[in-house]
């Protein structure tokens, strides 16, 4: 008998709705182009660009896993959640995200106008790289760098004027990884620490926390995603086993803001049917002939 491969599964990608160039229809043609089975829009502090994905796979022989990617902090430490199946109009989520997003809005404007004070920028040069309803942040200003010629792409942007360490940077109001486990699971879905090893200065939790996390609802831990490093990713993996979390791989795709392609890290089908069993606020959404159904 001929073997079946695999699913081919990637569990993080972003659209227009936040940080992504795509239009949430164009992110699901995107990764069917690609040859996906199941894609995730994991959008920043949103589940504005649900109902959108979820019409467009309804045509395609593909599965859909709505999320979201919760903003959390530790300190000066950026630790973010991937919440998946949630339920989208749970009032608490629902008025975290909403002020999340508010704090993300006005600590961008804060941050143009001191980028103002040395180059060329405004809020309207910002405006104009976000699509109505986005969740405005850093990955718009660097857009609107690039359109004025002070930086060469994104990437560079991050590196340069926006780096934390130029003077232009201020970290967001966020909840902690613990309240945003927390809110997921209360929600009804299911808690993923994304990219947790993707810092020179090691994993962005520590292990008294991740227990913590464990003991708050925590499902699995994003191991395969290009930001994380070897050694990091060796830690990751024996947490995984002494806590019993499943893990996960993925792109993190942005469409044309980011190098990552969709499909270079997939997530297993063991991991896929974990979080759909622990989930109780949605469903995912299968397109017909979908391999995952």
């Amino acid at each position: 008998m001929e073997d079946v491969p695999d699913p081919f599964i990637d569990l993080h990608a972003h659209s227009s709705v936040s940080d992504g160039t795509e239009r949430p229809a164009d992110l699901v043609a995107a990764a069917a182009a690609a040859g996906l089975d199941g894609v995730a829009l994991t959008d920043h502090d949103t589940t504005a660009g649900w109902d959108e994905a979820i019409a467009a796979v309804r045509d395609r022989p593909m599965s859909l896993l709505p999320g979201l990617e919760l903003s959390t902090r530790v300190g000066h430490r950026s630790v973010h959640v991937l919440g998946y199946l949630v339920d989208p109009a749970d009032d608490a989520l629902v008025a975290e995200t909403a002020r999340i997003r508010d704090g993300r809005f006005a600590r961008a404007r804060r941050m143009v106008e001191r980028i103002g004070r040395d180059h060329p920028i405004t809020w309207d040069d910002v405006l104009a790289q976000a699509r109505d309803g986005a969740t405005i942040g850093r990955p718009h200003i660097a857009d609107a760098l690039v359109a004025r010629g002070l930086e060469p792409d994104r990437s560079a942007a991050f590196r340069g004027i926006l780096h934390p360490a130029s003077g232009y940077y201020e970290p967001h109001e966020a909840p902690t990884p613990l309240r945003g486990v927390e809110l997921i699971r209360g929600a009804g879905g299911v808690p993923v620490i994304a990219h947790p090893a993707a810092s020179s200065r090691g994993i962005v939790i520590d292990e008294p926390m991740l227990r913590e996390l464990v003991d708050a609802g925590l499902g699995g831990l994003e191991v395969d995603h290009r930001e994380n490093l070897a050694h990091g990713k060796r830690t990751l993996l024996d947490w995984a086993e002494r806590y019993d979390l499943f893990v996960t791989g993925s792109s993190d795709y942005h469409g044309t803001g980011k190098p990552n392609r969709f499909g270079e890290h997939r997530t297993a089908r063991a991991s896929f049917d974990a979080i759909v069993d622990q989930a109780s606020g949605s469903v995912p959404v299968h397109g017909p002939g979908s391999r995952l159904a």
